[in-house]
């Protein structure tokens, strides 16, 4: 598409919903630069989270054998379902993306893609860890985010966050995107992220639960050693805590932002069943 269609586009478009976050990247270059990350061969289903005015879903559409779009707008919907009526690989799905089954909705392995609303993007990512997991996926989001999700232990914005991506994916933020690439601008800079998950995560399926919940906890005392985090969290005496932390093989003065995913999965089984049975 030229970029005399992309202004048409983008006047017959639906009026933007700042309500939903709305900013519609329109740079041909960066959009290039996300479907390439994508790693397609042409045999691949692909999920598009966010479609919006359709411009990656247009690039996407002849490299893949399925995309599978979803908006929540129902007007960017519409105009999606008429703007690709004749393309057959495309299926748009008006829904909110918290309540689909990726994997349901793919019917077989999948690859994600999205320009992610930045108020719902830490959902967005831990309902699409959720298995069966994508074999690829490729966010744009705020370059906080992607900072936070990549962050190595002790590092200032390591958190709960990086912990509960890593223990399930590697993760690579491979490049930043100026505010001025989108319509309208945000007020913040933004950057793609490429996650892939683990072929050995640290959870099992059955801990992933109980361990986003001893991460999040953890982090949310972020400041307090370890010792008495435990304390708090399972009601322990000294004693007993400094032993949960001895198994787990982790100092009692620790404190979270120092400890990487696979210390929390052994803090997290040297504690259970004691902490499943109070959460």
């Amino acid at each position: 598409m030229s970029r005399s269609e992309d202004d048409a586009v983008r006047r017959t478009s639906p009026p933007i919903r700042k309500s939903l976050g709305q900013h519609f990247l329109g740079d041909r270059r960066i959009l290039a630069r996300i479907v390439d990350a994508l790693e397609l061969t042409g045999n691949e289903t692909v999920i598009e989270i966010g479609p919006g005015r359709g411009t990656l879903t247009e690039l996407l559409a002849p490299r893949v054998a399925r995309l599978i779009a979803i908006e929540y707008d129902r007007a960017l919907a519409a105009l999606l379902r008429q703007r690709f009526a004749e393309t057959r690989s495309v299926l748009v799905i008006e829904r909110d993306v918290l309540a689909v089954d990726l994997a349901e909705a793919a019917g077989g392995p999948y690859r994600l893609v999205g320009n992610v609303p930045y108020y719902i993007t830490t959902p967005i990512l831990f309902h699409a860890l959720e298995p069966p997991r994508p074999e690829l996926a490729v966010y744009l989001v705020q370059r906080e985010v992607a900072e936070r999700i990549v962050a190595p232990p002790g590092s200032r914005v390591y958190g709960a966050l990086s912990v509960n991506v890593q223990a399930l994916a590697t993760a690579a933020m491979l490049f930043r995107v100026a505010p001025g690439s989108f319509h309208p601008p945000p007020k913040v800079e933004s950057a793609v992220v490429r996650i892939e998950p683990r072929r050995d995560p640290v959870v099992a399926p059955g801990e992933e639960r109980p361990f986003r919940q001893l991460v999040q906890n953890a982090f949310g005392m972020r400041r307090k050693q370890m010792r008495r985090i435990i304390r708090e969290l399972l009601r322990l005496d000294v004693g007993t805590a400094d032993k949960i932390l001895a198994l787990a093989g982790i100092d009692a003065a620790a404190r979270p932002e120092t400890l990487s995913a696979e210390q929390f999965a052994g803090l997290l089984r040297a504690i259970s069943p004691g902490w499943s049975a109070r959460n």
